[in-house]
């Protein structure tokens, strides 16, 4: 890899390179000693309810990215930490940018996990009152958000305690998130912040743009993406948002205290 690239970039790309490979190989590679494996269940990030949550996975999972042969998540993520990264460490040090990538990554992490709950913690919550009661009455408010997930057939007030506590179950072990894109839309915010008369030059728009109006115009897209939340949308578009407020705090603290500019 390039030796300009400097070395907190350079190992970023070389941690979330080997471990997209890791998901797309060592489960195979093991699986011929009858070893099973799912990096993703172990190091993506779970619902905080979910029986397979670990606090650990709040780090690890933005080292994750959807598995082979999807490319297009790890590329634009590593092609954006390639384009945006180095200046950003070359101005405020390895250790500032660091810690600036890991906080947006874990601040995302933890917005997703809010929204999580702001979407569908009343639904769990009435789904334990029903498995509790036996009444299937307090899950009809909640059948827009059920039906993401499963298709009924037949009258409801036939779903036993048991088949909602296995629903349950099942929707929170399904809720996961991988990838770096947090941490990346927090790059993209400090990058507008830091150059906002930057142009930039991109594929999908004709002409050059200035780095400001591109964080501002992408914030809006991701805030409308997640506020619609339209069917088949499995894209963690508060996670994203999440990366941007926490670059937010972070960059107006330093700028408080005196230190935006500072390398370390």
């Amino acid at each position: 890899m390039n030796r300009n690239i400097p070395p907190v970039v350079k190992n970023l790309l070389y941690i979330n390179i080997i471990m997209f490979l890791a998901t797309w190989l060592l489960p195979g590679i093991l699986a011929r000693w009858n070893i099973s494996l799912d990096l993703f269940d172990v190091l993506g990030m779970h619902y905080f309810a979910s029986s397979k949550f670990n606090p650990v996975q709040i780090v690890t999972y933005m080292f994750m990215h959807a598995p082979f042969p999807n490319i297009t998540h790890i590329f634009f993520n590593m092609f954006a930490l390639y384009m945006f990264g180095p200046i950003l460490e070359y101005v405020w040090g390895s250790r500032k940018f660091l810690i600036y990538y890991l906080v947006t990554g874990i601040g995302a992490g933890l917005v997703q996990q809010l929204f999580w709950y702001v979407d569908l913690g009343g639904m769990f919550s009435a789904m334990n009152t029903a498995i509790s009661s036996g009444s299937t009455e307090v899950l009809i408010p909640f059948m827009d958000k059920l039906t993401r997930f499963y298709r009924f057939s037949g009258d409801i007030s036939m779903i036993t305690s048991a088949d909602i506590l296995m629903m349950k179950n099942e929707i929170q072990n399904a809720l996961l998130t991988v990838g770096a894109s947090g941490s990346i839309f927090g790059i993209l915010l400090a990058f507008g912040w830091l150059f906002p008369e930057e142009k930039l030059f991109l594929l999908f728009i004709p002409i050059p743009i200035k780095a400001r109006y591109f964080v501002v115009g992408y914030a809006v897209l991701e805030l409308f993406m997640g506020v619609a939340n339209f069917s088949g949308d499995s894209v963690a578009h508060f996670a994203h948002l999440g990366g941007m407020l926490f670059g937010i705090v972070l960059i107006l603290m330093w700028r408080k205290k005196g230190r935006l500019y500072d390398r370390q």
